[in-house]
């Protein structure tokens, strides 16, 4: 059991890292005003209102970076900070989440996938870390019981990896909007793309960690079937 503490800190220490980052580019990109004077709220609207989306409400909820999109509740959800800044971090942010809004209008295959997938991993994830502890601890008497638990958490690799092209790409959808719209001039459009990418790296982190650990508990089960 000794590796998988060894890969969790590992990651852990990397996903730290890279937080921190995100945290501090998020703050020096909040200095820097948008030129075009809107608030994270009003490019929001903005974007949808380009993109033919009018049953989407954009609303502000507690917390920082908690921006999300509810595609149950279609409801574009910002944090204070987005809501009401007007500089180019919260313009990159609610240029990222109506990026997912527009997924959703337009079908995006990787998020219908990733939605559909939700309903498993809500399950998977509050009881895989169990069955594979359970699994390891028995693995002589019932190897069975670690393979299903490798099925689990190959579900949450999964989802971790579906998860990067909808990120990406609805960053990708953000900045080209922002670029072609004249909302951010050359300079606040950079330090938008800076700030989008250290986010996504919250998600590659997060992703190798899960396939890292995927590998590390199926050596444990080949290593004892031989």
């Amino acid at each position: 059991m000794q590796g998988i503490y060894l890969i969790a800190l590992v990651f852990m220490l990397i996903g730290w890292v890279v937080q921190m980052q995100l945290r501090r580019k998020f703050k020096e990109y909040s200095e820097i005003p948008l030129s075009a004077g809107l608030t994270g709220k009003e490019v929001a609207e903005k974007m949808l209102r380009a993109h033919g989306i009018t049953d989407v409400k954009v609303v502000s909820v507690e917390g920082q970076l908690t921006d999300h999109y509810n595609p149950l509740k279609k409801t574009l959800n910002l944090s204070p900070d987005v809501y009401n800044g007007n500089n180019a971090a919260a313009a990159a942010v609610a240029a990222h989440e109506c990026g997912h809004a527009v997924q959703h209008a337009t079908a995006y295959p990787w998020l219908q996938f990733r939605s559909a997938l939700v309903p498993v991993i809500s399950v998977t994830s509050n009881i895989v870390q169990w069955v594979l502890l359970a699994g390891i601890i028995f693995v002589n008497t019932f190897p069975n019981l670690l393979l299903i638990g490798i099925i689990m958490f190959a579900s949450v690799a999964l989802f971790a990896f579906i998860t990067l092209p909808v990120e990406f790409d609805a960053s990708r959808r953000g900045l080209a909007w922002l670029e072609s719209s004249g909302i951010t001039s050359t300079l606040e459009y950079e330090k938008a793309k800076d700030a989008l990418w250290w986010a996504a790296m919250t998600y590659v982190v997060s992703a190798l960690a899960t396939l890292t650990t995927l590998f590390y508990y199926l050596m444990i089960y080949m290593r004892r079937r031989n």
